[in-house]
């Protein structure tokens, strides 16, 4: 059985002991813990020193949606009282929320962030040294938690509503702030009435959040246990070829699906021991790809690296048999905007469809028996060969 075989039977391994041995995993959760302490013990059999680092974070991603909107709603309902003081006030707490939502979106601390009840998680991370001289860091990450099963993740088509309405609220928020500052100097009566679209927005992004809150949680099996059970694949691929030049971070993160808190606390650890690093964040690929991602974002964009860019287009030039494509997401992040927020090379590979689908995002079906083995060869068959281009270039 060649290396390539007995690596996807080994991450096959790992996703059924994520996703179906301990299954749903949300952030912050017990069984979230119990994906963390099956990755040390995977990394520790292997001969490596992993290391548990603890945090506290959100425990919800929707939790500071419903704050921001709150925030529009009484910035509404002020507005029309006290004259000129209403309109400082809503003016003043309208651009409070649209800042701290904008804050958030880009992964900074913020109003929301200060305000969100926090409970304790963890990162698994561990060390492989280079066969060789210590030239540069590879920093490789998939994440432990699986997210909720909301109504507006459900189907496509649920997909591009939520995607289309949160750009409407998105400029509706940005007008009520601004006529209503327009408003301390030139109190015309059209104003108020004009932002109850807005007001309307709010509450419906309101009971959208509600209702994904109290949905459960999915297995998580493509998202994301791919992703970390790649991890700890590579980590044993590395124990036996390790990379010549280039010292390898395994990072199995805690609490993505909130907002990243777990990469941030790594990069906040860590980004001082790290030489010429560069990341690679691993998300999805047990059911289509692999692709590599161009761009992503929620109103604000990341771009990934145009170096790692460039090499993801070469290799899938020189292994067609791999299928590898580009690919870009729209209402969504990866860890990769983490590393790239401090100026670190990122790059995202990512199981996109050629038509930018995510398969099984956030619903129930998203099991162990989704999971295609030829996708998972693919994927792994191109990821260890930009590991090993990715060394390369750095000898």
């Amino acid at each position: 059985m060649t290396k390539a075989a007995l690596g996807v039977r080994s991450w096959l391994g790992h996703i059924d002991n994520l996703a179906a041995g301990i299954g749903p995993r949300g952030s912050t959760t017990e069984a979230e813990r119990r994906a963390a302490e099956y990755s040390a013990c995977v990394l520790q059999d292997l001969g490596l020193r992993p290391e548990f680092e603890g945090f506290l974070s959100a425990r919800s991603i929707y939790q500071p949606q419903m704050i921001a909107a709150g925030l529009m709603l009484l910035s509404f309902a002020v507005y029309p009282l006290l004259g000129r003081g209403g309109a400082i006030a809503a003016a003043g707490l309208a651009w409070l929320a649209l800042i701290s939502d904008l804050l958030e979106l880009s992964f900074r601390s913020n109003l929301l962030r200060w305000l969100l009840p926090k409970a304790p998680s963890q990162n698994v991370v561990a060390v492989v040294p280079p066969a060789a001289e210590h030239q540069q860091d590879l920093v490789l990450i998939g994440h432990l938690d699986s997210h909720r099963s909301p109504l507006i993740f459900s189907s496509a088509g649920w997909v591009a509503a939520y995607k289309a309405f949160t750009t409407v609220a998105f400029v509706a928020f940005l007008a009520q702030a601004g006529l209503y500052t327009l408003g301390i100097f030139w109190p015309a009566p059209w104003i108020w009435p004009a932002t109850l679209v807005s007001a309307l927005c709010a509450l419906l992004l309101i009971a959208m959040c509600l209702q994904a809150d109290s949905t459960p949680f999915s297995a998580g099996a493509n998202d994301n246990a791919t992703g970390a059970g790649l991890v700890l694949t590579l980590a044993e691929r590395l124990r036996q070829d390790p990379l010549r030049n280039t010292r390898v971070w395994l990072l199995c993160s805690g609490c993505e699906e909130v907002q990243h808190y777990g990469a941030i606390d790594f990069f906040r650890r860590h980004l001082t021991e790290l030489r010429s690093p560069r990341t690679i964040a691993f998300e999805m690929l047990g059911c289509a790809g692999p692709a590599w991602l161009v761009r992503e974002g929620i109103v604000v964009p990341f771009h990934a690296d145009a170096g790692l860019l460039a090499l993801a287009e070469r290799l899938a030039k020189e292994r067609p048999e791999l299928e590898a494509y580009p690919g870009r997401i729209n209402g969504g992040n990866t860890e990769m905007a983490d590393a790239l927020r401090l100026g670190i090379p990122a790059i995202t590979l990512m199981g996109l469809t050629r038509q930018g689908g995510a398969p099984f995002w956030h619903q129930p079906e998203d099991t162990v028996e989704v999971i295609d083995a030829q996708v998972l060869g693919r994927a792994y068959e191109f990821t260890w060969a930009y590991l090993r281009a990715l060394d390369s270039q750095g000898a």
